[in-house]
């Protein structure tokens, strides 16, 4: 009897022992987290591959402490996914841990999601073929929250059928819906709306959670109608596929997104569809892992629209709102003003593509089939855009993703917004520009040149700092530009990086930093190729017969910039010591000319090209030394150069297809 109340009590030990462990297994101490990771000086495995690296959210409080994406190396295959999991393991079991892979990925990505103590985290880091591990983080809907909305008194409203007549109802285009549920019976979406059987949502917070129907169904019903809904729906004959990765809370995860992602590429190479629209009316931190999935997606033809945020901050600093290659919309008002709600609202920054109707939109509401409501945020705004996406792609389902982007941006409301509550960064390199329909479309948009300006972000103070910007696939450069607020800069380069042309903005001598604009511009056929001149002092010039001058740039190794100019027909001239580049494009029957406007006694000048032309190139040049550096906007290029410059000159290449 004794012995058998030993061996109870050795057991009753062991077990508290293992649930202890149990609970201990995925402790999280961001200092402890960190020093796990570089404290062990062991090296790989192989002994000559480095540590994978280590990434984080960058909103601490969306961190999923526990739950990691392994990201494997590029080139990697499913055989190494696999194998990793089983070293991974193996390892932790002779630690006495236990892990729990949870997701595989093997699309854009090659990888794993799996639950398992910080203390594994220094052995996975350490894998042969990681090349990265992210821990997972939320991303949530972007709508206001309800207590918020009982503040705002609605004063948008919804067009009522027969006075909303777009150029086609959008019925060509298929948008994929990442949210939350939807309401199929609701009468704006009936029909309309077809429910994958793809899942991957994280459970609600908190121990009352209110599992209504209605709520569950809230946000993704009214996202549903704002694209496609019979009376509130901007493309009414769009249909809907909802891929559910956000709670009856609104909230989800990097790694479901992926998840999410990765079931819509399947999908669609098992069944191709010409139109696809992905919305995302989520954001989370910057995530890498999300960020390159979205990219991909693009790569594969597919239109990815994202909600900007709402929290009125820099959207470069949210996933997948960052990703270049994603159309970002931020959200305005009945005015076309910046979204404001409380101590949040849009955000903005350079990495926000344009802005579209997102406060008070009335749409379909969950409440009940026939309900309607008005919600708040850049998921409306960017359900609106996706609508506008349907209705360009049922013109013309042969339009890649970028030649969608352009369309959109032409056909947009320019400088309508109020930028004054911005900073001055942000307001220099956020675009005025505000969605519309257009009234009428062209079958394909092949005939007309359309350019955008790609700002990049400010660079460092050092006199060696640059900065970098580039076009979207499927865009050409023609034309490549600096500014500096302080008027110190020493020109730009043009130059190749992994198959990429890219504007590079050099910083001057004591300058605060400096701003690269790419011009950038789709047209059927258009090529491009960049002349440098053979030396310092030198021309640069197009030397073929079939390409017309775009643009030109200019770098200086002296401590004043002198601007390379546009010479007759297809030179850049340039002064002693300054280094141009021509930008030498061909399309069939493209036609380019060269405007001018110079100004002896002022600071500021503008030069615009006539209609029907488009804007390529924006140069500038000053008597003085202290120039800013030209923005375009729109069609017309401005310069400004600095108090005291004695005259500044602004040069503008103008072309277009001719008929």
């Amino acid at each position: 009897m004794r012995r058998a109340s030993v061996w109870i009590s050795c057991a009753l030990w062991l077990w508290a022992s293992l649930a202890v462990r149990a609970q201990e297994d995925y402790p999280e101490d961001e200092g402890a987290l960190a020093d796990l990771i570089h404290e062990d000086g062991t090296e790989p495995e192989s002994g000559t591959e480095p540590a994978a690296e280590y990434l984080r959210c960058n909103k601490v409080a969306w961190r999923m402490p526990g739950q990691y994406l392994i990201i494997l190396r590029p080139g990697t295959h499913e055989s190494h996914v696999q194998r990793t999991i089983r070293r991974l393991r193996g390892k932790a079991a002779r630690r006495g841990y236990l892990v729990d892979i949870m997701q595989t990925y093997s699309g854009a990505l090659h990888g794993f999601l799996v639950k398992m103590s910080s203390d594994v985290l220094q052995l996975a880091l350490k894998l042969p073929h990681v090349d990265y591990i992210e821990e997972d983080s939320s991303i949530f809907a972007q709508s206001a929250p309800w207590n918020l909305q009982r503040l705002l008194q609605p004063h948008g409203g919804f067009s009522e059928n027969g006075t909303y007549k777009p150029p086609n109802d959008g019925g060509k285009a298929v948008v994929y819906l990442m949210d939350g549920s939807v309401q199929t019976s609701h009468r704006e979406v009936e029909g309309r709306v077809l429910i994958t059987d793809f899942n991957n949502i994280p459970d609600e917070d908190g121990v009352r959670v209110h599992r209504q129907a209605n709520q569950c169904h809230g946000h993704g019903t009214h996202m549903a109608g704002v694209v496609s809904g019979s009376d509130s729906g901007v493309a009414r004959g769009a249909g809907v596929n909802l891929v559910r990765v956000l709670n009856c809370q609104g909230k989800g995860t990097v790694s479901g997104a992926l998840a999410g992602l990765e079931y819509i590429r399947a999908t669609l190479q098992a069944h191709p569809v010409d139109a696809v629209v992905v919305l995302l009316p989520f954001t989370g931190g910057f995530s890498r892992s999300l960020n390159t999935a979205c990219r991909d997606m693009v790569a594969h033809g597919a239109v990815l629209i994202a909600a900007a945020g709402n929290y009125r901050d820099d959207a470069c600093l949210y996933s997948p709102a960052s990703e270049p290659e994603v159309i970002t919309v931020g959200a305005v008002n009945s005015a076309d003003q910046l979204m404001s709600q409380g101590a949040g609202g849009t955000n903005f920054g350079r990495c926000v593509d344009l802005f579209a109707p997102g406060d008070d939109i009335v749409s379909a509401s969950s409440d009940c089939s026939t309900c309607f409501m008005s919600r708040s945020g850049t998921s409306q705004a960017a359900a609106h855009a996706a609508g506008i996406a349907a209705v360009i792609l049922s013109s013309s389902q042969i339009m890649s993703p970028v030649q969608v982007l352009q369309a959109m941006l032409r056909y947009s409301i320019s400088n309508a917004i109020n930028f004054l509550s911005l900073s001055k960064p942000h307001h220099l390199t956020t675009p005025n520009l505000v969605a519309a329909m257009p009234s009428a479309l062209k079958t394909a948009s092949d005939g007309e040149l359309l350019c955008r300006s790609v700002w990049s972000e400010r660079s460092g103070v050092a006199r060696t700092d640059r900065a970098v910007s580039r076009c979207r696939r499927g865009e050409e450069l023609t034309g490549c530009s600096s500014y500096a607020p302080d008027g110190v800069r020493a020109g730009e380069t043009i130059t190749v990086n992994s198959g990429h042309t890219e504007c590079v903005a050099h910083n001057g001598p004591a300058g605060k930093g400096v701003y690269a604009v790419a011009r950038c511009c789709v047209i059927r056929g258009l090529r491009c190729q960049i002349r440098a001149s053979p030396g310092p002092g030198r021309d640069a010039q197009c030397v073929d017969a079939q390409h017309h001058l775009t643009g030109c740039t200019s770098w200086s190794t002296s401590e004043h910039l002198s601007d390379s100019r546009h010479g007759h027909g297809k030179r850049c001239t340039a002064k002693a010591g300054v280094t141009p580049h021509a930008i030498c494009c061909h399309a069939p029957s493209l036609q380019c000319s060269l405007l001018e406007n110079i100004s002896a006694d002022k600071d500021q000048v503008e030069v615009s090209c006539p209609s029907g032309w488009t804007l390529t190139d924006c140069s500038s040049i000053s008597q003085g030394s202290a120039i800013m550096g030209p923005i375009i906007k729109g069609n017309t290029c401005h310069v400004h150069g600095t108090a005291g410059t004695g005259g500044v000159a602004g040069i503008a290449v103008c072309c277009h297809a001719a008929p």
